[in-house]
Parts: structure tokens; sequence; C-alpha cells
């Protein structure tokens, strides 16, 4: 919950000429949904696509405050967010809605960013595998292997968000591996492979480049680097 509409548009229009030479990056901005509409007009036709922080599984209806699918593919947002760490730790999000959340989104064209990640209490008891492997199979419960090659899993350790705190790179990476290593038992080794896996808690410029550099890890999810131009230009230019 960062920036009006006028100063997501020009962090946008800023981020999308620094990295207009970068071809090789997929770049994505997910402001807030007042700005959504004036974001996706000041990046048309660039190389930096848009993306929504979370939307509701059901096409229309009494939801009060909620966006629907056809809100956001009408405005030309290609990507969302689902199952972030601050839904499922504020606002209630569960496994089960993640998946109703995954499953219209990919039935509308939108490609899903599926968050998962462990808290600090529940890294410390040794359940990291546990709490991964419920979150990813809850996430793909009834989604088919070709719907499943259009997400992208974001694994975010909850204690490692905004708070200063990052994963080693090593912590990261064994993490990562075992997500790919449980795609490819829920479908198969030829996806997960190609499965996009980012890792999101506490990116920054100085720490892109290891954490990138590692087997298993196909870029970030970006919290607060993404509000200094500098900074997130950085990161894509390690990802690069």
């Amino acid at each position: 919950m960062h920036t009006t509409p006028k100063s997501a548009v020009t962090l946008a229009k800023e981020i999308q000429a620094r990295v207009s030479s970068l071809k090789s990056v997929d770049v994505i901005v997910c402001p807030p949904y007042v700005s959504l509409d004036r974001v996706c007009q000041s990046v048309a036709g660039t190389n930096v696509a848009v993306g929504a922080q979370d939307l509701h599984w059901e096409d229309q209806g009494a939801f009060t405050g909620k966006i629907s699918h056809d809100m956001l593919t009408e405005l030309g947002v290609q990507y969302v967010i689902i199952g972030h760490s601050e839904q499922r730790s504020y606002f209630h999000e569960t496994d089960e809605t993640v998946n109703k959340k995954s499953i219209k989104a990919l039935a509308s064209s939108l490609l899903p960013i599926i968050c998962v990640g462990e808290t600090l209490s529940e890294r410390e008891a040794g359940q990291i595998e546990a709490v991964i492997s419920r979150q990813v199979k809850g996430a793909y419960a009834g989604i088919s292997k070709a719907d499943a090659a259009k997400t992208i899993i974001a694994y975010e350790p909850v204690w490692a968000i905004g708070t200063g705190k990052t994963a080693s790179p090593q912590q990261a990476q064994e993490v990562h591996a075992f997500i790919r290593k449980l795609v490819a038992e829920l479908y198969d080794t030829e996806l997960a492979n190609g499965l996009r896996i980012q890792y999101g808690g506490s990116v920054k410029a100085d720490n892109a480049a290891e954490l990138f550099g590692q087997a298993d890890i196909d870029g970030g999810l970006i919290g607060g680097a993404a509000l200094k131009v500098d900074d997130f230009v950085a990161i894509v230019e390690a990802a690069q």
C-alpha cells in the first residue's frame, strides 16, 4: 500500500525507461488497484508488464471492496499476485482461497504469481517442508499441467519480509530446490524444470546477484526496493 496514482505512474515510467534495454528479463510492476489503469496506460507497448496485488475468485456479486478478473483484464493487467504472506497473515487468506483464486485467474488468462513461505516459528520448529508442501499442493489442487506451466511460484519466508533479514542464498536455494522437486512430483520433471520460482524476502541491490545466481532461483518478488528506481533497476540488472 504505497504510492498514489500520480506517483505510481511516475515510478513506472522511470523504471521502464531504465530497463528498456534489458530484453532478457521479464519485468512486472504491481501497483495498488487505484493506480492500475493509469500505470497500464503508461507502460503499454513496452517491455514492462503490469500485475495486480490480488483478485477475488467470483466473477461478480455482493463482495464489496473486492476486485474481479474482468476488472483487471479490461485494464490490460496480465499478472496477479496470489497468497502473499500479508494476505495470509492479515486478511485470512487460506490454501483453499489461494487455489480458488489461482483457478479463476488461469481461466481468465491472468498469470498467477503464487506465494508460499513459512513463518519464523514454523522454521524454528523444523516445519519448513511440511508448510511449503501443504501450501504448494493446496494451491495447485485441480490445476492441469498445461495451466500449471503458466504460473510462477514466489517463495517468501515470512520472517524475512520487510524485516531486513534475508534468507542466506543457501537457505533460499534449499527451499527453492524442494519446491521444484515437489512440483515434479505433482506434475513431471519437464514442467518443474521450466517453472519460474522467485525469491521474495528483503531482496536488495547488494544481495540480488548472489541470490539469483543460485541454481533454482529464477528471479525476485521485490517489495520495498521496488519503490526506489535505482535499487529496483540494480536488481533487474542482477537478473540480467
